[in-house]
């Protein structure tokens, strides 16, 4: 006599199926760590013909990866990281600037980590984000379910934590101060590698985005000694090319892991860079010689030309077949990454804008090249301007500035300039373009910072609006030197009573307005000099929002001028400021504006 199961049981073992089933269509869905170094440029690399740089775990990943050889960003940091975000050009999303408030990603926009998210990806972001560093355009507000970084552009800048300088600092996780022992580098690597541990049985999106090698250029010493007695390298070069070093044993740790978790396989790991060198190739005018390797390119960060905006992408994904050292030359860019990355890993993105990044993986798999056309460009200004330091690319064509054509297949150095030899081809080149511009025009605007009436809403003078350069470092801030003023775009989001404090020493020092800071540090062949923070002598503040003007009386003994005045919700304009003793006036470097209840 047969034994009948009771209906429990076929639950159990459908339970049980269903298990199985659901795990193995997790195992099926690829893991994605993106690696996005600072001001590392293609020439930067062993794997791209450096015969002096040491970089044996990122070559290695190359020889078994897609080398992406016609990879284009923007030429600075702000934009790149915008368009790798949302597959749309900078100037489409309100970053074509890294400060001066053109860095905040409109907050409308969808981001690779909301499309990820929404699909079930566990996703985290570590390092440098440099999208807007004020409370609606933080990374764990912009689809990131965990995130640890610094704020700024750079390790040190204005809005970062007071006193960082790449060792022993002091980072954000999830917006909340938290104090680090080690090299930025080490951190945030080791930040990256622990979300991974944690989200091995998911698929989860790591977006890990360094802040080196980027100025300063502080290195741990035994990686500024690799190349100290090297005579090919100016000194500055030798600390550049040792943290990039540094970033390459922590690579090697990166992908030894991966390996012990038994997920190299079915993880698309992607290396890259965010512009043109910065460092890794100087002119001597005393010497009037070259020192470093650019890859035979001209220009460098913020350049036009290929040498500020071809940089290294390197992807492997060994279960989708992009692996043994295969080389892609299509036209390609950070604004195609999230499209290609959610149709590999067949997740759903349906953008509601405007995209200008298209969906690689046909292409690469094939080996074609696509028939499109691309824009980059530099900005750095208040507004976009038509044509400034503009380069339209097609294939190996590159229309600079609207009057010089070249062809960098036969000439990688942009010197034959084909402009009046090719005129179909610059007429080609430059209609896109015109048409393209006039489509883009449509969506310039600036952000808006939202002030929140349940928080202290702390503002930098890194998003004033002002043509002139700003307090860019907290060295800056330290020397003492006045600064000029500009307005801040804000969103009162509720009406009410607000208390605005304006500061030169940001509120976590505890430092009173008038207070020198005597901490100055020498530099070190491996580390840069810290300098002491200089008096400024202020008589008084000043505060307008919108065509409202407010003097602020104050004590040079307190943390702070303050003034507390009723703010009708919306949008306004706000300008903080002090009048000094001498009768300069200097921005508030620091605004911070909570509601009184």
């Amino acid at each position: 006599m047969k034994r009948q199961l009771k209906p429990c049981c076929f639950f159990f073992f459908f339970l049980v199926f269903m298990a199985c089933n659901h795990q193995k269509a997790l195992n099926e869905i690829p893991n994605i760590i993106i690696v996005m170094t600072d001001d590392q440029g293609y020439g930067d690399l062993g794997c791209n013909g450096n015969k002096i740089i040491k970089t044996p775990h990122i070559d290695q990943f190359a020889s078994q990866s897609v080398n992406f050889s016609n990879y284009h960003v923007g030429t600075t940091c702000s934009p790149t990281r915008a368009g790798l975000m949302t597959a749309r050009n900078c100037l489409r999303n309100g970053v074509w600037h890294t400060n001066a408030g053109c860095s905040l990603l409109n907050q409308e926009e969808e981001t690779i980590a909301d499309v990820f998210s929404s699909a079930g990806y566990k996703t985290g972001m570590f390092g440098k984000w440099h999208l807007g560093d004020n409370y609606s355009f933080l990374p764990e507000q912009r689809g990131f379910q965990e995130t640890f970084y610094h704020k700024g552009g750079g390790v040190g800048q204005t809005p970062d934590y007071w006193g960082n300088d790449y060792n022993d600092d002091t980072y954000f996780r999830n917006g909340v101060p938290e104090k680090t022992e080690g090299y930025c580098t080490d951190v945030f690597f080791e930040e990256a590698l622990t979300f991974i541990k944690k989200s091995k049985s998911a698929p989860f999106l790591c977006y890990l985005s360094l802040n080196a090698p980027h100025s300063p250029f502080n290195v741990p010493e035994a990686y500024y000694n690799i190349y100290k007695d090297n005579p090919a390298l100016l000194d500055s070069q030798k600390r550049f090319y040792g943290m990039i070093s540094n970033i390459d044993d922590n690579f090697g740790k990166l992908t030894n892991t991966l390996k012990s978790l038994d997920l190299t396989d079915n993880t698309i790991l992607i290396f890259t860079t965010d512009n043109g060198t910065s460092n890794g190739y100087k002119y001597n005018k005393k010497e009037k010689k070259w020192y470093g390797y650019n890859a035979l390119m001209k220009g460098t960060k913020t350049s036009e030309y290929d040498g500020g905006h071809r940089v290294p992408f390197i992807m492997h994904w060994k279960k989708g077949g992009f692996s043994a050292g295969k080389n892609f030359s299509g036209l390609s860019a950070h604004v195609d990454v999230l499209p290609t990355l959610a149709a590999l890993a067949g997740v759903a993105f349906t953008p509601d804008k405007t995209i200008d990044g298209i969906d690689l993986s046909p292409f690469i798999q094939s080996n074609k090249t696509s028939e499109r056309m691309l824009v980059t460009d530099t900005q750095r200004n208040q507004w976009p301007v038509k044509g400034k330091q503009s380069c339209v690319m097609y294939q190996s064509w590159r229309l600079v500035n609207g009057n010089e054509l070249y062809n960098v297949k036969t000439d990688p150095g942009q010197v034959q300039n084909l402009f009046s030899s090719q005129p179909k081809m610059a007429t080609q080149l430059q209609d896109y373009y015109d048409s393209w511009w006039i489509e883009a025009a449509t969506e310039f605007k600036y952000s808006y910072i939202d002030i929140e009436p349940n928080q202290i809403n702390t503002l930098s003078c890194h998003d004033i609006h002002v043509n002139s350069i700003t307090a860019w470092d907290q060295k800056d801030i330290r020397k003492g030197i006045p600064v000029a003023t500009g307005t801040l775009s804000v969103n009162f989001k509720q009406s009410g009573t607000y208390e605005i404090s304006l500061r030169r020493w940001p509120k976590e020092t505890h430092l009173p307005l008038a207070a020198e800071v005597e901490d100055a540090r020498a530099a070190t062949p491996f580390w840069e000099v810290q300098t002491k923070g200089e008096r400024m002598d202020f008589d008084s503040g000043f505060l307008r929002l919108g065509d409202k003007e407010y003097r602020l009386s104050l004590n040079p003994e307190d943390e702070a001028a303050k003034l507390s005045v009723y703010i009708r919700a919306g949008k306004t304009t706000m300008e903080t400021g002090f009048w000094l003793k001498n009768g300069e006036k200097t921005t508030a470097f620091y605004t911070d504006i909570s509601r009184k209840l």
